[in-house]
């Protein structure tokens, strides 16, 4: 890259256990800027998505960096690490970070944003993978998830870009956004330096007539392939 994103350790002082993860991000989370920090206008935006290999084995990470005006790929890659941790709920960005990184310092530039499978605030530490990943980095972030983890909300209307706030112990954390007719809501949410209405934005301005914005859809479709 010809800057390194990924310098900071992105577990400081871990000391491996369950409960030292939980009180890790607890700590993390208050590192989080819900202000809007990225360059305007955008000139590229990454988009990262994780798979898994050898019956979970090894961590697959994804990422395809696109023109962020005319959201054409400029270039993608797949980086593998050994699974380092089982799965714990709550806990998945300890298990898929060190990957996402390693396919981070494979792009040959750094991205103005970053788009993540998965939760930003929208966790019950609210520091889920997007976050986390931003705060480790210093890149601005947000999170697209398919499926909720927290919190409740009420069901968007049916036209794309209809929105309900996802509320969880009284705070608003995302939206569940509609992002094509006749297909369940994206779970959006900021993860660090992009703002809660402004995540919302970023999602709707990425769409290309698919139900995940391109840089995700992009980056789950090669996450998903074993040929590679």
């Amino acid at each position: 890259m010809t800057a390194s994103a990924s310098a900071t350790d992105p577990f400081p002082g871990w000391d491996g256990s369950i409960a030292g993860a939980r009180a890790l991000q607890a700590g993390l989370a208050e590192r989080v800027s819900l202000a809007d920090g990225f360059v305007q206008p955008l000139r590229t935006v990454a988009g990262f998505d994780v798979g898994f290999e050898d019956e979970g084995a090894t961590t697959r990470a994804a990422v395809v960096l696109l023109e962020a005006q005319s959201l054409q790929p400029l270039e993608s890659h797949v980086a593998r690490a050994p699974t380092s941790m089982p799965y714990v709920p709550g806990l998945l960005s300890f298990r898929e970070l060190p990957a996402l990184l390693q396919a981070l310092d494979m792009l040959s530039a750094v991205p103005d944003l970053v788009m993540v499978d998965g939760q930003g605030i929208a966790h019950p530490r609210r520091l889920g993978i997007a976050a986390h990943f931003g705060v480790a980095t210093g890149l601005p972030s947000l999170g697209v998830g398919k499926s909720l983890l927290c919190g409740h909300f009420d069901p968007p209307g049916p036209q794309p870009g209809e929105r309900s706030p996802i509320v969880h112990r009284g705070e608003t954390v995302g939206f569940a956004l509609r992002s094509k007719p006749r297909c369940n809501p994206l779970i959006v949410s900021p993860g660090h330096r992009v703002s809660l209405e402004g995540a919302v934005e970023l999602v709707m301005r990425f769409l290309a007539g698919y139900r995940l914005p391109e840089p995700t859809r992009l980056a789950d479709r090669l996450a998903s392939r074993r040929d590679l």
